[in-house]
């Protein structure tokens, strides 16, 4: 008879205390398979910090649109350190990526969750530019992280289509990335994660894979990070994520 490991039951324990799960009461057979895979086999691959793990976590749920599990899994990211201020930013850096149709309600339940913990909202603003400054200021940092191909976008796009480059430059990075509260690295992988959670955004994911090696997340950080989102979002996209890292950084 299979039953949970103490590693897995140590690592659940320490994201969600004293968690009452109904699910092991119904469906016992499953939450043994998926907790051990999850809480103990996966999390022993790669040296991820558990912080880094959860903020993925997050980014993949969101664009995989899981709501109930998501409120879950924020409860457990709070439990072990990550900040009011870190969670905002992956729900505001999702906008961009998702949509804000996909985003919303996941900002309401971030704000009921943090505000039933007594957090007082709204946040410290993290906001780096204005409406001056947000197109060059993000254009300067998608040449930071991408270099001359960005030139190279500007150069070819129709003068019918050149406005979603400046959309990109202005308001994705201008509005979004250069804000505070999470550093470059760690924006990049959130980025990488919700792409590889939304599925069939393969040339922009090999695009962020490319960028993640620019700003020094290696092909190691990202088979790491892949492996701690698989049991969320299943073996197809995370098969399809491995092929645009090895088409990107070949072993």
């Amino acid at each position: 008879m299979m039953r949970i490991s103490e590693t897995a039951r140590k690592n659940h324990e320490a994201l969600f205390p004293n968690h009452q799960s109904t699910l092991q009461v119904t469906d016992p057979e499953l939450i043994e398979v998926f907790d051990n895979f999850a809480f103990d086999e996966v999390i022993a691959y790669g040296n991820v910090e558990t912080k880094t793990r959860l903020m993925a976590i997050l980014a993949a749920l969101i664009a995989s649109q899981t709501l109930s599990e998501y409120k879950l899994m924020l409860g457990g990211a709070l439990n072990v350190g990550v900040t009011p201020i870190e969670v905002k930013e992956i729900v505001y850096q999702s906008v961009p990526y998702v949509g804000i149709a996909k985003a919303f309600d996941f900002i309401h339940a971030t704000n009921e969750i943090l505000q039933n913990r007594g957090v007082k909202l709204p946040l410290e603003g993290q906001s780096t530019t204005s409406p001056e400054t947000r197109h060059e200021k993000g254009l300067a940092l998608q040449k930071s992280i991408f270099g001359d191909r960005i030139d190279k976008m500007y150069a070819e796009a129709p003068a019918n289509q050149i406005h979603i480059q400046q959309y990109l430059s202005a308001n994705c990075f201008g509005d979004y990335v250069t804000r505070t509260g999470l550093d470059i690295k760690t924006r990049e992988l959130l980025t990488f994660s919700m792409l590889l959670a939304l599925g069939g955004c393969e040339p922009q994911l090999k695009g962020h894979i490319q960028g993640n090696a620019n700003v020094g997340n290696d092909k190691q950080i990202l088979l790491s990070i892949l492996t701690q989102l698989l049991p969320y979002v299943g073996y197809p996209r995370a098969l399809n994520a491995i092929r645009c890292i090895n088409e990107v950084i070949p072993e």
